[in-house]
């Protein structure tokens, strides 16, 4: 018996209701990202807030702090014998630090020999002066007695005195003037030559009593006390380690700080690679990594000129970013905790934002492929801002157009048929042997 042919009406009935199905379903399909058009995934434009939010760490501070460090008046270097632990409660003159008086008592001894010398050369370069100038006056009396002396006896009568004895009569009396000459000046040159030595060993005494004197200080500058009540809180040096036991350090060198916990700031490092549109006044969210739940407002009040490595001998640089809290709970922020920030470096109500994926560069321009009349044809756009996958693109796209999210030039790769292996994937496993595990 043959069978029932369907009616004209049915069919015409069917084929409607697959057309309405259809035309409900392309819309959808290309308002979606990843839509196809063929075997091109495409994305339509529309739009729509966009965002720039760039991921931020770093440490709480106070914004004010009392500096704690070697004192001003006291010489160096110091070797830190004590010192308080991290984080330390202190009241108003606790003892925080305490340096080793070894080398301040070396120091002060030193001195005290050297003072102690210089005063014995002083006195003995005294006496040997004045010494040489009695022995210089004794011989210019010597030789002004033997000047009188010659003139008393001099011989000038040519019928009693040979002329011989005559001339050398004469040359004793020049003799003896030229002696007592010669021993006055060379007393007067003595006395300058010893005042000079007496001058230059008085300053190596006063040198000597200037170190006793910063030797003497240095001792009375071992402790250094807290100014004020507060948490101590350690100086750490560019690779994050604070001061230890042992370590020398110099006037004026810092080693701690008591902050005021009232007023806190975050001091976090945003990567090189995302710093465009660092600026002071952006706003951001800082996240205490202790309490997570808790979001603090906050906005950019410094950004570092340069940026600068966080770790020695790592390429990687940040710029050190210092945010200006909208409010500070001392009960749950102490200086030093770890904190997350979130940086808002661009907000638009309204913006174009399309996928990564769909910007190319052709010929040295950034381009889109957009759908026109059944096919991709490449539209020059200008780039704006970028996100987290997202770019914004400021000139060449309208509302409404529908972008490749692939080259659509570029040949695409057949999908397998089912059961056909395709390069690179695993051969099936051969069935297991009988006993095998």
């Amino acid at each position: 018996m043959m069978g029932r042919r369907p009616s004209r009406t049915g069919a015409l009935w069917t084929a409607l209701g697959l057309a309405v199905l259809l035309g409900a379903f392309l819309p959808l399909a290309g308002s979606l990202s990843g839509a196809r058009d063929g075997d091109v995934p495409v994305f339509r434009v529309e739009r729509a807030p966009f965002e720039r939010r760039v991921p931020a760490q770093g440490n709480l501070q106070a914004v004010r702090a009392t500096p704690i460090g070697v004192p001003p008046g006291a010489p160096g270097p110091f070797r830190i014998g004590w010192l308080a632990p991290d984080g330390t409660r202190v009241k108003a003159g606790d003892v925080v630090v305490r340096f080793d008086p070894s080398d301040m008592v070396k120091q002060l001894a030193e001195a005290r020999d050297d003072e102690k010398t210089s005063g014995l050369k002083i006195e003995k370069q005294r006496i040997e002066g004045q010494s040489e100038a009695e022995n210089l006056d004794r011989t210019a009396g010597l030789a002004r007695e033997e000047l009188e002396n010659a003139k008393q006896f001099q011989k000038k009568d040519e019928l009693i005195y040979s002329r011989g004895e005559i001339v050398e009569s004469e040359i004793d009396q020049q003799l003896a003037r030229e002696k007592e000459q010669h021993a006055r000046s060379s007393k007067q040159a003595r006395q300058k030559l010893s005042g000079t030595e007496l001058e230059l060993l008085a300053i190596s005494r006063r040198r000597a009593e200037h170190r006793i004197r910063m030797a003497q200080q240095g001792l009375q500058a071992l402790e250094v006390k807290a100014p004020h009540d507060g948490v101590l809180v350690l100086q750490r040096d560019f690779r994050g380690e604070p001061v230890r036991v042992g370590d020398t350090v110099w006037m004026g060198q810092p080693l701690a700080e008591i902050p005021d916990p009232n007023q806190m700031e975050a001091e976090v490092y945003v990567l090189e690679a995302d710093a465009g549109g660092l600026a002071p006044g952006k706003r951001a969210e800082v996240i205490l990594e202790s309490r997570p739940d808790q979001v603090f407002p906050a906005e950019i009040r410094r950004v570092d000129a340069l940026a600068k490595p966080r770790l020695r001998g790592s390429p990687v640089q940040y710029f050190a970013v210092v945010l200006k809290l909208a409010t500070t709970d001392p009960r749950i922020m102490k200086p030093g905790q770890r904190v997350r920030a979130t940086l808002l470096l661009e907000e638009r109500k309204e913006a174009l934002a399309i996928p990564r994926q769909a910007v190319f560069e052709r010929e040295g321009k950034m381009v889109v492929y957009r759908r026109q009349r059944g096919a991709f044809e490449p539209a020059e756009v200008t780039l704006g801002p970028s996100g987290m996958g997202k770019v914004v693109v400021e000139k060449g796209i309208e509302p409404g157009d529908v972008l490749a999210l692939a080259d659509p030039t570029k040949p695409r790769e057949k999908p397998a048929e089912e059961g056909e292996e395709t390069p690179g994937s695993a051969a099936p496993a051969a069935p297991a042997a009988p006993g095998s595990p």
